[in-house]
């Protein structure tokens, strides 16, 4: 099925509105009876706006377009171009709360994912919602390791460029340390000339072992 986009409205406590692109399995109308797991793909910050058409060809979402057996639903928010993941942490959950209400959603299996700032955003939600992320999957992020603990009992697939020339890859090999200290369920991949481009992407959302690694989680809480 083609990705369409849309926009959510709902008091939260504020007006608040957030465009994003939801791409459906291409078996979605056929297969009334299945269920499907969730990615939550957050963007770069070059994408932030309020044009969701900024989104077109970008990230996970167009990969999935491509490739006729995907599996998984796939919500692709806008960030405002005044604001960052962190502050739109709320409306991001609210969003994912109101997709699992109109679609046909397996809720042990909704993911986080995401590049550069998107990375950090991951790191972030997983860290507040544990209880709703069965794994998380930041790609060239960055986070503070001091909020380790918050994220030991999620699995994470951290990936990233050892070249990156905007945020260091030992931004991730911090976290990766941090967490394989207290006992954390980590995973990383450390690619090489990458630096800090959509390639980076691309190679992580064309590897078929991450989405087998993801479909064996489910959340635990």
């Amino acid at each position: 099925m083609s990705v369409k986009n849309y926009t959510f409205h709902k008091e939260i406590p504020q007006n608040k509105s957030v465009n994003f692109q939801l791409f459906l399995p291409h078996d979605y109308e056929s297969k009334t009876e299945n269920k499907y797991p969730l990615m939550l793909f957050l963007h770069g910050i070059k994408k932030r706006g309020e044009d969701i058409r900024m989104l077109d060809g970008y990230g996970l979402t167009w990969i999935a377009e491509s490739k006729q057996d995907f599996p998984f639903i796939v919500v692709s928010p806008q960030c405002p171009s005044d604001s960052n993941w962190g502050l739109e942490y709320h409306s991001m959950i609210d969003l994912v709360n109101e997709i699992i209400i109109n679609y046909r959603i397996d809720s042990d299996k909704i993911f986080v994912t995401g590049f550069s700032m998107g990375g950090n955003g991951t790191w972030d939600f997983a860290s507040r919602s544990p209880e709703l992320f069965a794994a998380a999957v930041p790609i060239s992020g960055y986070f503070d390791t001091d909020k380790a603990m918050l994220l030991k009992d999620v699995p994470i697939w951290a990936f990233h460029c050892e070249d990156d020339d905007i945020v260091p890859v030992s931004r991730t090999k911090d976290m990766v340390k941090a967490l394989i200290g207290i006992g954390g369920n980590v995973k990383f991949t450390y690619y090489h000339g990458l630096k800090h481009n959509h390639r980076v992407m691309h190679e992580t959302f064309n590897n078929t072992d991450l989405y087998n690694w993801l479909l064996n989680h489910k959340r635990k809480i």
